[in-house]
């Protein structure tokens, strides 16, 4: 089959997180790497913790692997606005339609495609799920002993022919106020748990335009972001409780135990009896040793940047292997209607992975 077509017959698979099958994907690319001269196919299983589906994970070895290269099987559920059924894949002169095409389904069909032709050497393959959700199955990866001897990894994302060697972190929180509430009427002395934490609001803002004029290297300021704030029932009503969400998106050499004393303080002058909690906690992400990646991708890629988005390069990163950010298709396409991958893109990529299968026989 062409890479077309493995893209094709991914996209059938019904991998839209948190409702879609993961376990029977990884079923049919358990038979992939097999037929491909894997040494050794495991697929575990990970638990969900709001259905009876299991999140899973899929990974070859080639020899005792040194080199990791990953790529979630997931993607997100179709967004509205699709003009055909988003599983059902479309293949034109220059691109492939469908569900997860760019995100990441069309990186899988090049590895495998690039398997056909290049046995590797001391490599892992791993195609993992939850990536778009919870991120269960990389980190049951990276705690389990499979992850011993890798030094290196190559994580799959829609990177636009750019190589991804940082990234933000990010990491969301709640911060809730509870009283006694009552009739309208009597709200001048009474506690107002959504006014009080709309002053809370207006000062995280403000502690995150400070952020802005910090020097942070690559990346300035946080993206503090005031996502919603809940409560509350009706106009004459001073509700119990509310809440207000918000969210940040530290560069890899924020300083958080700096930032989470400042947050403490402006709680505390706000009012001592709101309830913080870190719901959220995706690290920055930072390659550590970029010249080993120059020498096996320096000639495929237009450069080595920044991403705009999180990945789990900042996971795997965490547990002391270098990790690089690359992969086939924009991610401006990602979890849009009518998802499409250029078909020059995926030849990219599987000329990208074959060349980076040969180089573990060096």
């Amino acid at each position: 089959m062409t890479v077309e077509q493995i893209l094709g017959h991914l996209i059938e698979q019904h991998t839209e997180n948190p409702d879609g099958n993961e376990e029977s994907m990884c079923r049919l690319l358990h038979k992939e790497l097999t037929i491909r001269h894997a040494d050794k196919v495991e697929t575990t299983l990970v638990p969900r913790t709001k259905t009876k589906c299991s999140n899973a994970y899929v990974f070859a070895t080639f020899g005792k692997p040194e080199l990791l290269i990953n790529a979630h099987i997931d993607t997100v559920p179709a967004n509205s606005g699709w003009t055909r059924d988003p599983w059902k894949p479309v293949i034109t002169e220059d691109k492939v339609i469908g569900l997860g095409a760019t995100d990441t389904k069309g990186a899988i069909a090049a590895i495998l495609i690039a398997l056909e032709a290049v046995t590797p050497h001391n490599t892992g393959i791993l195609f993992s799920g939850d990536e778009e959700n919870g991120t269960t199955c990389i980190k049951s990866f990276v705690n389990s002993p499979q992850i011993k001897g890798i030094q290196r990894a190559i994580v799959c994302e829609p990177t636009n022919r750019y190589a991804g060697s940082s990234h933000r972190g990010i990491s969301a929180y709640h911060a809730n106020l509870s009283g006694k509430g009552g009739h309208s009427s009597n709200a001048d002395y009474m506690q107002k748990p959504i006014s009080t934490l709309s002053h809370l609001a207006i000062e995280l803002d403000n502690l995150g335009q400070k952020y802005l004029t910090q020097d942070s290297g690559n990346a300035q300021g946080i993206c503090m972001n005031i996502a919603a704030l809940d409560g509350g029932v009706a106009f004459n009503v001073v509700p119990d409780e509310g809440t207000l969400t918000w969210s940040i998106r530290p560069p890899h050499s924020f300083k958080y135990n700096a930032f989470n004393q400042k947050v403490e303080s402006i709680i505390k002058n706000v009012n001592p009896d709101i309830l913080l909690t870190c719901f959220l906690n995706n690290p920055p992400f930072s390659t550590m040793h970029l010249q080993e990646f120059e020498k096996t991708i320096g000639s495929h890629v237009l450069g080595f940047v920044p991403l705009e988005f999180w990945t789990e390069a900042a996971i795997i990163s965490e547990a002391e292997v270098n990790a690089i950010v690359i992969g086939p298709g924009n991610i401006a396409q990602a979890h849009s209607a009518d998802e499409w991958i250029s078909r020059k893109d995926l030849q990219w990529a599987v000329d990208l992975f074959i060349d980076i299968f040969k180089s573990t026989h060096k």
